[in-house]
């Protein structure tokens, strides 16, 4: 998840490093879901809140897609789910006035994280929802590159389609970062930290 980009000042092409031109991305259509669901569940397999979320791996393994289908699900139908060849990564963006079904989601979270976090995890959602734009913006609801392909291009490849139309249309992008160590490479696509969100002994989220 990630951050707050601001409507662009400068030429954003000539400002930030771009991707190779050999990475070939494209967008994804419904017979990708079980693959891009299979990339993202490796991806985020190390992820702090996710983990937090389910540290028994048993049950990461059973609730991540479920989580996928109802947290990113809404990429999927309105064909905003870009993926890399190969299945190497994929990034799940919602357009202006999508948004997560909050109730479905809620669901899961009762049904799937254990009772010591449910109160934290409400109140996670809660915060989330206070820093999210309430005006028309894109919302990168999950952005992951299978391990074994990290640090070849394709997360800023998989970002560029909904970035170029972000500064084509003069409207912002937002999203929850989980992993500190991810900032870095946000803030060089224009990105910027406003807030944390966290409670009890929940990991960070940047918004």
């Amino acid at each position: 998840m990630l951050i707050h980009r601001s409507i662009p000042t400068t030429n954003h092409k000539a400002t930030l490093a771009q991707p190779k031109p050999s990475i070939q991305i494209r967008t994804a259509t419904p017979n990708d879901q079980k693959y891009l669901t299979a990339a993202l569940m490796l991806a985020f397999s190390d992820d702090p809140i996710m983990r937090w979320m389910y540290p028994d791996s048993h049950q990461y393994l059973t609730y991540f897609p479920e989580f996928i289908r109802t947290f990113g699900g809404p990429a999927f139908g309105c064909k905003t789910t870009y993926v890399a060849e190969a299945y190497a990564g994929a990034a799940l963006w919602f357009a202006p006035g999508i948004e997560a079904d909050g109730e479905a989601l809620i669901g899961l979270f009762q049904r799937s994280v254990f009772d010591a976090q449910q109160a934290h995890l409400l109140a996670i959602l809660d915060q989330m929802d206070d820093y999210h734009p309430h005006y028309p913006h894109w919302y990168l609801s999950l952005l992951a590159v299978e391990p074994t392909q990290q640090r070849k291009g394709y997360g800023s490849a998989l970002l560029q389609p909904v970035l170029a139309q972000c500064d084509r249309d003069r409207l912002p992008a937002y999203l929850e970062s989980s992993k500190p160590s991810n900032i870095a490479f946000y803030q060089h696509h224009g990105f910027e930290v406003i807030g944390t969100i966290q409670a009890g002994d929940s990991p960070p989220l940047s918004p």
